[in-house]
C-alpha cells in the first residue's frame, strides 16, 4: 500500500472530531497515557501519512500503529461513528507496504503455513503433542528480557493456555434435541487456531447447536478466514482467503455460518468490505457476512420452545471483536 491509498479513505480519516470520547476506553492511553497511543492520535498519525506529511515507514507512525492491541473499545464510545478497525488495517497494511510490519519469521507463518490447511493441520498436531508434554507450561515461567518476558515465553505461554480443561475432553454422551426446535441447517467454522489448538471447544460448540435442533455440517479443518492476516497488514492475503472460504460456504448449501471465535466472527462480518472492488465477489461478499452469526448471537435468536433448566451460576466475559466490533445482538 502506497501513501495514495490511505489517502483513498481520507474522508473516513477526517470522520474523527477528535472530541476524546475514546480516550477512556482506550487500554493503550489508558496505560501509556500518550496522545499518540489514542485512536485520535494514531487517527491524525494516519492523517499525516494520507496527505504526505509523514511517511508510513517513519518509526514514530510505526511505533504506535504497532502498540494498538486492534481491541476496538474505541468504536461503541465514539459519536461520530469512525470504523477506526477498517482504518487501523488499511494503516498496518500501509506499514508492511513501506517494508516495515511483521518481521520474517511472523510473515512465513502467515503467509506459508496458515494459507495451507494441509500442512498446518501437521504443524497444529506437533503443536498439541508439544502442549501435552507440559514442557511449554515449565518455559513459560523462566527466562525473561530486561524484566519482560522474553519472546518464546510468551509464545510458550500462549500454548500452554489452550490446554482443555479438565473434563472438556471426556467422552460426551449422546446429543438430546430439545423439544419445538428448528430443523435449520448450519455450517460450523473450523477455523484455524480454533481447529488446531481448541477443538475440544468447536465439539462443544457442535452439541450445543445439534441440541438446539439444527443440522450441520463443518468447514474444513485448517480454512483461515483472514483475520490475522487483515490484522497483521496483509490485506492481499486476507481477502485471497476471504474468496476461498465463501467458495467453501456456498458449496456447503446452509442458511447460516456459526462461528465461535470471536476475531473471526467480526473478520467474517466485514468481508463486504474487503471485496467491494472485487466485481466478481462483491455481491457474494455481502451475501455472505449477512449469513454470519456468532454461536451466543445464533442460540439468543434460536426458536427453542422448551429448554432444559441449568441451576448454576454462569459468569460470561465477551471477547473483544464480539462486544466491540460485532455489536449487541
Amino acid at each position: 500500500m502506497t501513501r495514495s491509498q490511505l489517502a483513498s479513505h481520507i474522508d473516513d480519516i477526517l470522520t474523527c472530531v477528535h472530541c476524546g470520547f475514546c480516550l477512556p476506553a482506550c487500554p493503550t492511553y489508558q496505560v501509556l497515557g500518550d496522545e499518540n497511543d489514542s485512536p485520535r492520535g494514531r487517527l491524525y498519525l494516519m492523517l499525516a501519512v494520507a496527505e504526505g506529511r509523514l511517511t508510513a515507514s517513519d518509526p514514530v507512525f510505526a511505533l504506535h500503529i504497532d502498540q494498538c492491541l486492534g481491541c476496538r473499545a474505541c468504536e461503541p464510545v465514539c459519536p461520530s461513528g469512525v470504523r477506526y478497525g477498517f482504518l487501523l488495517e488499511q494503516a498496518r497494511d500501509a506499514r508492511a507496504a513501506a517494508g516495515g510490519g511483521m518481521d520474517r519469521l511472523a510473515r512465513l507463518a502467515l503467509n506459508f503455513f496458515f494459507t495451507r490447511p494441509r500442512l498446518q493441520n501437521l504443524l497444529w498436531a506437533a503443536a498439541r503433542l508439544f502442549r501435552a508434554t507440559r514442557i511449554p507450561r515449565l518455559l513459560a515461567r523462566i527466562g525473561s528480557t530486561e524484566g519482560r518476558p522474553s519472546r518464546i515465553r510468551f509464545a510458550m505461554a500462549m500454548l500452554a493456555a489452550t490446554e482443555p480443561q479438565l473434563g472438556a475432553t471426556a467422552p460426551q454422551a449422546a446429543v438430546e434435541r430439545v423439544s419445538g426446535a428448528s430443523q435449520e441447517s448450519v455450517a460450523l467454522l473450523e477455523g484455524c487456531v480454533m481447529s488446531g489448538l481448541f477443538g475440544h471447544v468447536n465439539r462443544a460448540t457442535e452439541r450445543v447447536v445439534k441440541a438446539s435442533g439444527a443440522s450441520t455440517a463443518a468447514l474444513p479443518p485448517g480454512v483461515c478466514c483472514g483475520a490475522l492476516h487483515a490484522h497483521a497488514g496483509e490485506l492481499e492475503t486476507a481477502r485471497m482467503l476471504a474468496r476461498r472460504l465463501i467458495g467453501n460456504f456456498e458449496a456447503l448449501d446452509t442458511q447460516f455460518l456459526i462461528t465461535n471465535s470471536a476475531g473471526c466472527g467480526a473478520a467474517l462480518k466485514e468481508y463486504g468490505e474487503w471485496l467491494r472492488d472485487d466485481p466478481a465477489y462483491a455481491d457474494r461478499a455481502l451475501e455472505f457476512s449477512a449469513r454470519v452469526r456468532d454461536i451466543s448471537e445464533w442460540l439468543a435468536a434460536a426458536q427453542v420452545a422448551d429448554r432444559a433448566p441449568f441451576d448454576a451460576r454462569v459468569g460470561y466475559d465477551a471477547a473483544c471483536h464480539l462486544l466491540h466490533a460485532q455489536g449487541p445482538a
